[in-house]
């Protein structure tokens, strides 16, 4: 996994804490409301949040692993193939400096 994978996933948990968030706030300006449908939207409405902040924690939980996983093969890898990692480096830099370059 490359740090380009990693990136929309830190995105989607950062945008879902933004919705819990809001959620949150809706509800907190909601809570005189009075009313039947008004009362079982919220109570709808918190008990989803309960489930996405469980489910959220857990989608965190696993992608900071993964992250833990991806590190230490990258650092075996790099200890048992120290001069293929430099060429590879040596060649993704080369490539990003000719990139930037041409700009």
């Amino acid at each position: 996994m490359t740090d380009n994978t990693l990136q929309p996933k830190d995105k989607l948990v950062a945008d879902l804490k933004v919705v819990v968030a809001d959620a949150e706030e809706l509800l907190a300006a909601t809570a005189q409301s009075t009313g039947e449908k008004v009362a079982e939207l919220r109570e709808r409405l918190q008990e989803n949040l309960r489930n996405a902040r469980y489910r959220l924690a857990d989608a965190e939980a696993a992608l900071r692993e993964r992250t833990r996983e991806v590190a230490k093969a990258t650092d075996h890898y790099v200890h048992e193939h120290p001069w293929k990692a430099i060429g590879v480096a040596a060649g993704v830099g080369l490539l990003v400096g000719l990139l930037i370059g041409r700009r």
